[in-house]
């Protein structure tokens, strides 16, 4: 008996020891050859070509073959996943979707959240003309700081970046804000660096110091590994807490009330599910109401959308009309020979089957939203003066809240014009395609939704009534110039309705 139970342990064991062995350990750097990237890519093509509704809604289909030709003729003999992602990313960036994009495998974005790689140590912020830094990773550099004006990194132009980089970033049509705005964010400038242009040893910065005098400096890249002496040593993952979910709501939207401008403050970053919006926007109305607030101001800037059911319901707390979400609401086909290679396509296509109805122009379209308009709520209903602040980073759903709000007489809009189309988007089911080889994602949005007809003609963002930019001087001096206008905004209407 016992040696039975030996052998199967020494089995059981020999067994684990030839799984683990047969793990291979990922290498970010594997190439692909080519066959195996030409069948990818033809994936690629063709389940755009076959399920997107809009892939020739702003590029011709001739223009959009030969994007595509030219995409899978420069399919080298080899090349890395990081290589085959910026060519897949070159063809989806002439769509003209914000909703269409290009993710990588699984394993390599799973490589990229523990991996200590080199980094670009500035974060930017980009306009059409100039540059200026409002991050900077080496925090001993006393040159480089917060609101200094770059001319131009190892003799690269700011509009020499943008070219180069506007290649790889999605955007509404010509909602071209939206790529700014994404190149600003963050350490964005940076992974484009890496990703598209390699990252050198170290940089020549052109940049323009405290007198106006155009200098030159030279940085390096920051190494996580090496480069302790920098910063403070990092708390390991495995100490790290996690904030408390109440918390991390709060972040993404909360409420400030301010008595004596009679004002409130609605930070909103995020419309998406499980953030409890629904009770928030109950409780704060309920707040505002009994408070008798005069002046409602909505920081959405930097919400990049969500649940339209959500955004729709924040709309009804303020519009004074009853409105619809679009005019036309369709996807073009249910199903196809390509679903498998389409996550969840199974979930999608039931639910089409119950929620659209195939019309004369042989779409599916999703007819109760075509039909319903939404009435103003009764109970709590703002009607108040309301601000609205919005940036490039304003997209999806937070385009339908603020395209049904502008024009009304109480509603200011302020800010810069929204990376989400004022005309509509493609988006409302939006599952991921994992292509077979590579396993390279990219999101597939099902359904094309109209707004605004008249708008398309010139596929622009949302534009704001008062623009306002922020400009280097107040990057350097931490102000908030859109908050600061509001405020200014509010002061004089309070003067005007003094006695």
């Amino acid at each position: 008996m016992k040696s039975i139970l030996n052998f199967f342990i020494g089995c059981c064991l020999l067994s684990l020891l030839a799984c683990s062995a047969s793990r291979k350990v990922f290498n970010a750097n594997a190439y692909y050859n080519r066959n195996i990237l030409q069948q990818d890519y033809q994936t690629f093509r063709t389940i755009l070509e076959l399920y997107h509704p809009s892939l020739y809604w702003f590029t011709p289909k001739d223009s959009m073959d030969y994007f595509f030709d030219r995409g899978f003729s420069q399919i080298g003999d080899s090349m890395t996943e990081v290589q085959f992602r910026n060519i897949l990313l070159e063809a989806v960036t002439r769509i003209q979707c914000g909703h269409t994009s290009v993710r990588f495998s699984k394993k390599y974005s799973r490589y990229l959240d523990t991996a200590k790689l080199r980094t670009f140590p500035l974060s930017l912020k980009v306009w059409p003309d100039s540059m200026a830094v409002v991050g900077n990773i080496n925090r001993q550099d006393s040159i480089l700081r917060r609101g200094t004006v770059v001319r131009s990194i190892n003799g690269i132009a700011t509009r020499q970046f943008t070219s180069i980089f506007f290649d790889y970033l999605v955007t509404d049509s010509k909602a071209i804000n939206g790529k700014y705005q994404t190149l600003s964010s963050g350490g964005n400038f940076g992974v484009l660096y890496r990703n598209v242009l390699g990252l050198p040893d170290n940089y020549q910065v052109l940049y323009v110091d405290s007198l106006g005098q155009e200098r030159v400096t030279s940085i390096t890249n920051y190494v996580p590994v090496k480069d302790t002496g920098r910063r403070k040593l990092e708390v390991s993952p495995a100490k790290s807490k996690k904030p408390p979910r109440a918390v991390v709501i709060n972040r993404v939207r909360n409420i400030q009330i301010d008595t004596t401008l009679s004002s409130a403050y609605m930070t909103l970053n995020t419309f998406s599910r499980g953030n409890k919006l629904r009770s928030f926007f109950r409780r704060s109305f309920r707040e505002i109401n009994k408070r008798s607030i005069q002046h409602l101001v909505i920081d959405v800037r930097s919400n990049g959308g969500g649940d339209a059911g959500l955004s729709t319901l924040l709309t009804q707390y303020l519009i004074t009309r009853k409105f619809k979400l679009a005019d036309s609401l369709y996807a073009i086909r249910r199903s196809g020979p390509y679903d498998r290679y389409i996550k969840k396509h199974f979930l999608y296509h039931t639910a089409m089957l119950f929620v659209t109805r195939k019309r004369k122009d042989h779409h599916y379209h999703f007819t109760h939203f075509e039909r319903h308009f939404y009435k103003p709520r009764s109970r709590n209903h703002f009607d108040g003066d309301v601000y609205i602040i919005i940036g490039g980073n304003s997209f999806s759903a937070t385009t339908l809240f603020a395209y049904a709000m502008k024009h009304q007489k109480n509603v200011t809009i302020v800010g810069e014009e929204t990376g989400g189309g004022s005309y509509g988007n493609t988006a409302w089911m939006i599952p991921d395609v994992v292509l077979p080889q590579t396993k390279v994602r990219f999101r597939l949005p099902l359904f094309r939704l109209v707004m605004d007809q008249a708008a398309l003609a010139e596929g622009r963002g949302i534009t704001p009534d008062i623009e306002v930019i922020p400009t280097a001087e107040t990057i350097r001096k931490g102000i908030d110039p859109k908050a600061e206008k509001v405020k200014q905004l509010i002061l004089g209407k309070n003067k005007t309705k003094q006695p």
